[in-house]
């Protein structure tokens, strides 16, 4: 039996692994650096609360991605019990006639229909994400406001700007006022330069077709769409409303397929870092694991292009191709989790929410004044992600930084100590005595950053695509900002591959650039 060695127990690694066993004679394994599972879909368990990191709804046009999920984990058709008692929004209009109805008996293995609500908080007020036209995002940002930004994209259709930045992207698209309240500040926090420093490409991968024509055309739609599940193909991604999640968070449905990986007779090994990749040929022969020297057929990279390229032993990898590697840009993540009593910000929407809570998934903080980013509540992914949803509120703050600055090198303690002074700063708590409990998570590598050297990254592609039975899939592994579903589909496309004895690896690397890829976040 063939062997292929799977670097790296994420979304791509797995669906790969599981594919392999479901539709060839391949026998997988998977190197896992780590001792979790899901890579940056991982749930993180702390003091019975839940966290997920960067946040992860389960939504993809690709039926073939919807069908594979609901396949590990079924959909639940009816509200549970908890749910029913709590109030939690679990579907559109059609909720509340299902809340009448219950599964005593729930598993607890399922993917739980969520409606999402994710809104941009600024001036110290909310707005919608995507920005919509209703008449409180007028009276948001005031008179003034609202007529330079009308004059700013009244400009924009008259004169278009050579798309040579993401500054000039996001301003075809919404025109400059709009573009300096909503996305310069967020997006140089993400990245930590100026959107005029960083290419369009980023822009086209995430919010191709998001622009305030969408934004018209999505109203008008609305009025004559009818609800059909999550099947909403004809939506933009970022103009969803509702998606699927498991009850516990993404590194649920993970574990569970690992575990199903497991028995189906392929191998996921934990604390497992591929240190080195030998290649005879062009093709890898083997791969060196905690100083041990595994053999193999195939190998199917999910881990950062940087690290692949500086472990390829016994190639000659030209100098330009080992520099453009060596220098990709990455920017780094911080979550802090928090438990607090209440929160200062309420509801003032027209979703029904347990104690009057605000019911966002997400919210993108604008302000000027902090370093948040972005703020999860946990309890509106799921009530199962917190371990008393009656009287608590689990929330995570997210940081973008860099390995090494100061924000990274900070302590635990001074950093969520700061964590904590920004958001009562910022009106969202009343006080750091609300805070119960707290926790920190660093992430390296969560975004491939499009910057600097990746604008040599074909050369890099090129060269690995030489050789023959190596597969480079997922966001680190093709150095791309993509969603789960596109790094699930190039696992798909090099299982497919290898199955079909397929050497041009072109259909890994056209997942999320042809258009029935394109999805927004």
């Amino acid at each position: 039996m063939k062997k292929a060695i799977i670097v790296g127990a994420g979304p791509a690694g797995l669906t790969a692994a599981y594919e392999l066993l479901r539709t060839t004679d391949v026998h997988p394994v998977v190197m896992e650096g780590s001792n979790e599972i899901g890579g940056i879909s991982k749930t993180v368990e702390y003091n019975g609360n839940r966290i997920d990191i960067g946040g992860h709804r389960f939504f993809s046009k690709n039926d073939t991605v919807m069908q594979w999920w609901q396949d590990i984990m079924p959909l639940q058709n009816k509200p549970s019990k908890d749910e029913i008692l709590l109030n939690i929004p679990v579907t559109l209009e059609e909720g509340n006639a299902r809340r009448r109805e219950c599964d005593p008996e729930q598993d607890d293995r399922v993917l739980l229909l969520r409606h999402r609500v994710s809104r941009i908080y600024y001036l110290r007020h909310f707005f919608s994400y995507p920005i919509s036209l209703a008449w409180q995002t007028f009276a948001n940002m005031g008179l003034l406001r609202t007529m330079k930004v009308g004059v700013g994209y009244l400009a924009t259709l008259f004169h278009k700007l050579p798309e040579t930045s993401l500054e000039n992207f996001y301003i075809n698209r919404f025109g400059k006022p709009l573009y300096r309240m909503f996305f310069e500040d967020y997006t140089e926090k993400v990245w930590g330069i100026h959107p005029s420093k960083l290419g369009s490409d980023w822009g086209s991968q995430r919010v191709k077709g998001i622009s305030i024509i969408a934004l018209i055309l999505d109203v008008v739609k609305k009025k004559f769409r009818k609800a059909n599940g999550v099947n909403q193909k004809d939506v933009e991604t970022s103009l969803i409303e509702q998606f699927i999640y498991p009850k516990y968070g993404p590194g649920q449905l993970w574990t569970i397929v690992s575990g199903e990986i497991i028995e189906k007779g392929g191998e996921v090994l934990m604390n497992s870092p591929v240190e080195k990749i030998n290649v005879v040929g062009n093709k890898v022969v083997s791969v060196v694991v905690n100083g041990d020297i595994v053999p193999c057929d195939y190998l199917i990279s999910s881990m950062p292009i940087k690290d692949l390229v500086a472990s390829l032993q016994g190639v000659d990898v030209p100098t330009d191709v080992q520099d453009i590697a060596a220098h990709l840009p990455y920017r780094d993540f911080i979550t802090v989790g928090l438990l607090v009593d209440k929160m200062k910000i309420r509801n003032t929407t027209k979703i029904k929410t347990y104690a009057n809570r605000v019911p966002d998934t997400w919210i993108y903080i604008q302000e000027r004044d902090v370093k948040i980013g972005r703020l999860q509540i946990f309890n509106n992914w799921s009530p199962y992600m917190v371990s008393d949803f009656e009287n608590k509120i689990w929330i995570g703050l997210e940081y973008f930084c860099t390995e090494g600055d100061e924000m990274w090198n900070a302590s635990d303690e001074d950093f969520i100590s700061m964590a904590i002074e920004e958001l009562v700063k910022i009106d969202i708590l009343e006080s750091k005595t609300d805070v119960a409990d707290s926790v920190r998570i660093k992430v390296k590598k969560a975004y491939p950053a499009y910057y600097g050297s990746y604008y040599q990254l074909d050369k890099v592609r090129t060269f690995l695509d030489s050789i023959e039975n190596l597969y480079c899939v997922g966001r680190n592994g093709q150095h791309r900002y993509n969603n789960m579903d596109h790094s699930m589909l190039s696992a798909m496309e090099a299982v497919k591959n290898i199955k079909n004895g397929v050497t041009s690896k072109d259909n890994l690397w056209s997942v999320n650039t042809e258009n029935e890829y394109h999805e927004s976040k």
